[in-house]
């Protein structure tokens, strides 16, 4: 397997060359033709994105850093993960968002933040919320939330600028009145750049899963109880209604689970949980471990313009890892 830190070299290798592209074609049109400024702005955009790209989130996310005294459960958890996995003890926060989930985010292992909305807080028991949160301590400790907090500020500011220019209105989802041509062809444009740019964040965010779930497990965490948590939170989000997906929309890569997927996703879960008890146990995992599970076209398709692996898939590859 090509180790992750090569892969997401090579996408953000891959997104300065879109904005190379980009900045090369503005400056052409303005009359410009100097390699070494294109080349100067280009990365200036990129530091300023590596710069800027914890206070996007945190202003998306809502962002609430606390203290030991806040949350002493919490801190404990988080405070010994981080010991077993060999990292500096990150920042904790909540996030005051509706969706029951989880994420890191960061510049770089010294500067790891781990946040978690009060949804999961309610929603996990404490052995599922601790495999949870051992995922997101290995996105730290494999540097892939430096890459993914890079690679998203571009789509997430291309998101919110086209829906700024298409539409009028708060809810989303009713245009109330359109604006003139010229602003609505901008969003257009925006909305072209931002479909681009997010499949590179798609696939970032897809393949650094698999990894982060077995750095969870080799953690200490049950298999069971990452996977358990991971149909809680299918469920969570399926309950919450379109304006709060929308909310999070930019940021979703970030999440243990893409909360846009919920409610197809809960239908292929509720299969493994033959005891209807709302969780996924040891046993319920060993059956999974000798099946083979089948995809249609259509499920790598749809997974192809997720942010996360297909669940079927994921649990699956859970199932045939072994605590450390």
């Amino acid at each position: 397997m090509v180790p992750l830190q090569v892969r997401m070299t090579l996408l953000v290798t891959v997104f300065f060359g879109i904005i190379y592209a980009v900045v090369v074609v503005l400056g052409t049109a303005m009359g410009l033709d100097n390699f070494y400024f294109f080349l100067f702005i280009s990365l200036f955009f990129m530091f300023i994105q590596y710069m800027l790209g914890p206070k996007m989130i945190e202003w998306t996310m809502r962002v609430r850093y606390i203290q030991s005294k806040d949350a002493p459960q919490l801190f404990d958890m988080v405070e010994d993960l981080a010991r077993k996995a060999q990292i500096p003890m990150p920042k904790i926060a909540i996030a005051d968002v509706a969706i029951p989930n989880a994420f890191a985010f960061g510049r770089s292992m010294g500067d790891g933040r781990v946040c978690v909305s009060q949804g999961i807080l309610n929603l996990l028991s404490s052995e599922e919320l601790q495999a949870v949160l051992g995922h997101e301590l290995t996105h730290i400790k494999n540097r892939d939330v430096v890459t993914i907090t890079l690679l998203s500020v571009l789509p997430m500011l291309l998101y919110r600028l086209a829906w700024h220019f298409m539409f009028y209105g708060n809810d989303g989802y009713n245009r109330r009145e359109e604006r003139g041509n010229n602003t609505f062809l901008i969003g257009a444009i925006a909305f072209i750049f931002y479909f681009i740019t997010n499949l590179l964040v798609l696939y970032a965010s897809r393949i650094r899963e698999y990894y982060a779930d077995k750095g969870s497990v080799d953690i200490g965490n049950n298999p069971s109880a990452l996977a358990s948590a991971l149909y809680k939170l299918v469920y969570g989000s399926a309950k919450l209604d379109r304006n709060s997906l929308r909310e999070v929309e930019g940021c979703k890569a970030f999440f243990a689970n893409d909360p846009s997927r919920a409610k197809l996703e809960i239908r292929e879960l509720s299969q493994l949980d033959l005891d209807r008890s709302g969780t996924i146990d040891a046993s319920e995992m060993a059956l999974l471990k000798s099946r083979e599970i089948n995809l249609t076209f259509s499920d790598y398709l749809m997974e192809a313009f997720s942010t996360h692996p297909n669940m079927l898939k994921r649990i699956k590859h859970l199932s045939q890892l072994r605590a450390g």
